[in-house]
């Protein structure tokens, strides 16, 4: 990235160059820096073009052009809001804010064992419903989604109730939301996600699509603890302690899923149950 900042580059070009997908990559660079790619890459150009202007006499169109801009407006929009001064104040002297590259240091920690399983699955379905998140933005839109979804589909048969209709029996007979599943095949720095459960046949309403994973190794990381802390807790575990120096498996596939539990207990309980799976193969 670092050697990139003047060129048009995503954070798809920067996962086809450390052969990962998009989302397990932005998932684990903002769980290790606390910043979104494509965040990252913005700061820095910032940083950048700050210094350009008190180090050069180069014509700020130029600088913000060079840095991804189309026109003066939208760089002195994006400058003013991240250093707090506008373009011409900074090449007057005005101090702006530092953003120096990051040095990520992993540090592998033990005696702390996590609660995983590797598990041989077959060929399953699931069916759900489909919405496409950007990967800056998932952690905060995703719980919206649920939540749209349980008010507009699932709160009748939620309650008890006899199903009224196709999308009601469908939520029934599949026992849809017991799976989130993300599914990064569609590039772009977006990603699929579904609300879902496991396909058990029948017709598909409409709203809602079926999703086939192949035959695969799964790392099943159990979770106990309220939602959405646990899983969130979980996650970071995953990518800070479990995957870096793994001496035996590595991430694969382009898909992952969480499950709750949606039998016993509530989202909100201490001992609430969930799971994260996620695909992996054998290192060579």
């Amino acid at each position: 990235m670092e050697s990139h900042l003047e060129d048009d580059i995503s954070a798809q070009d920067v996962a086809d160059r450390v052969y990962l997908s998009p989302f397990f990559l932005q998932r684990g660079f903002s769980l290790m820096t606390g910043y979104g790619i494509g965040e990252y890459i913005r700061n820095r150009r910032l940083y950048r073009a700050a210094l350009d202007l008190q180090k050069t006499d180069d014509k700020v169109i130029d600088i913000a052009l060079r840095y991804g801009y189309e026109t003066p407006e939208s760089f002195t929009k994006a400058f003013s809001r991240f250093h707090g001064v506008t373009p011409s104040q900074a090449r007057a002297g005005a101090p702006v804010k530092a953003f120096l590259p990051l040095t990520i240091k992993i540090s592998i920690h033990g005696g702390s064992e996590m609660d995983y399983r590797i598990a041989p699955m077959f060929p399953f379905k699931v069916i759900g419903f489909q919405k496409v998140f950007d990967n800056e933005t998932a952690y905060e839109e995703i719980p919206k989604f649920w939540d749209e979804i349980c008010e507009k589909y699932a709160a009748n048969v939620y309650a008890g109730n006899a199903p009224a209709n196709p999308s009601e029996k469908a939520i029934v007979d599949n026992c849809i939301g017991e799976y989130g599943v993300c599914i990064d095949d569609i590039g772009g720095g977006k990603f699929r996600y579904l609300v879902a459960g496991k396909y058990t046949g029948g017709d598909v309403p409409d709203g809602m699509v079926i999703y086939e994973f192949p035959r695969s190794d799964w790392a099943v990381f159990d979770c106990v603890g309220p939602i959405p802390e646990a899983l969130q807790s979980m996650n970071s575990r995953i990518f800070l302690d479990w995957l870096p120096g793994n001496p035996e498996y590595e991430l694969c596939g382009s898909a992952n899923v969480e499950w709750y539990d949606c039998v016993n207990g509530e989202k909100t309980d201490a001992d609430y149950r969930s799971a994260i799976w996620v695909p992996v193969r054998k290192k060579a």
